[in-house]
């Protein structure tokens, strides 16, 4: 859901790292050609790592790409959906910067916050390099990344932040899973009628849903959902990777204010753990791969606890294609 996951959930990364700069490193066979000293990473995968940099050392003076433990199953691909672990410090300083370890990351109850990104597309979590650093490992590995901030992270380093691009970074990445699905892809199947009161969709191929609000209908004060395609696939765990199709309308207006249509097709969060309105968390935990989904968000489950937000007086209506976890 791009308007709320990936332009208002707060990066977990203390260090802004927008715009990222292009292209990894050096790979895992060039490290031994590097001059300087590389972290050593202590833990097993899934815990958070224990990094390590050699006393009075010196850190290598290129960019290390390094498999500290290796996964096993399908290696990932360079348009792979994928969930990751990660945490980032600065070389010798011992103190975590960022990542989804971090503590206050999420309540007691709800699954730790994790990257849910697509290879090859920009991350407001991680530098472009780090991400890339995941195409071809498999699910299961750690990974370290050490480089320059002014390398990994490019011209977009906030050096308010106190790291300046000189400052060696050290990322260890663990990527939890990955998934493969066409980003044009849509549920298939007969399209349910709307229940009496519930709002009337349209569901054009390759395009945003035409969602109509019944006229007359006072908005519901509940949140209120209908299966309108029912999916064979695996059930929504809480925690996992979502990948969907959505578009989303006012129901004061009818107006539609955002779609993944609109931007270049299926998108991918983090479900069951409030990294999106809690609408969404309550209305497709539990639902299938392949269903599509229609939901009715009263303010207090959609952005109503956001007043900056210009939705947040607004009852939301949304259709989900669910297309996949990872």
């Amino acid at each position: 859901m791009n308007y709320n996951t990936k332009r208002r959930v707060a990066a977990l990364l203390a260090v802004p790292a927008l715009l990222f700069t292009a292209a990894c490193g050096s790979d895992d066979g060039n490290n031994g050609d590097t001059a300087g000293g590389v972290a050593e990473i202590k833990g097993k995968v899934g815990a958070k790592p224990e990094i390590s940099v050699p006393k009075d050392g010196k850190p290598s003076d290129e960019t290390v790409v390094k498999t500290v433990s290796a996964g096993s199953g399908a290696p990932i691909k360079g348009s792979d959906f994928v969930r990751l672990d990660w945490t980032v410090e600065k070389w010798g300083g011992g103190q975590e910067l960022g990542g989804t370890w971090a503590a206050g990351a999420t309540g007691d109850k709800a699954p730790r916050r994790q990257s849910i990104e697509q290879i090859g597309k920009p991350s407001q979590q991680l530098p472009e390099k780090v991400l890339d650093a995941v195409k071809g490992k498999k699910p299961g590995s750690r990974i370290l990344v050490q480089g320059t901030a002014g390398d990994l992270i490019g011209q977009s380093l906030n050096t308010s932040s106190g790291i300046a691009a000189k400052d060696v970074l050290i990322w260890v990445v663990d990527p939890v899973g990955a998934a493969s699905v066409d980003t044009k892809a849509e549920a298939k199947g007969e399209q349910a009628p709307s229940e009496p009161g519930m709002p009337e969709v349209k569901s054009p191929s390759q395009k945003a849903a035409v969602i109509t609000v019944p006229k007359g209908e006072k908005a519901p004060k509940d949140l209120k959902e209908q299966v309108l395609i029912k999916g064979d696939g695996k059930k929504v765990e809480a925690g996992q990777g979502l990948i969907a199709q959505y578009t989303g309308v006012k129901w004061e207006d009818g107006k539609k204010f955002d779609s993944s249509w609109d931007h270049g097709g299926a998108t991918a969060f983090q479900i069951g753990n409030g990294s999106v309105v809690a609408g969404w968390d309550k209305g497709l935990v539990g639902k299938h791969v392949g269903d599509r989904v229609l939901l009715v968000i009263p303010p207090s489950l959609g952005y109503g606890a956001s007043p900056q937000s210009e939705l947040s007086k607004n009852t939301l209506v949304f259709t989900v294609d669910i297309l996949g976890t990872v």
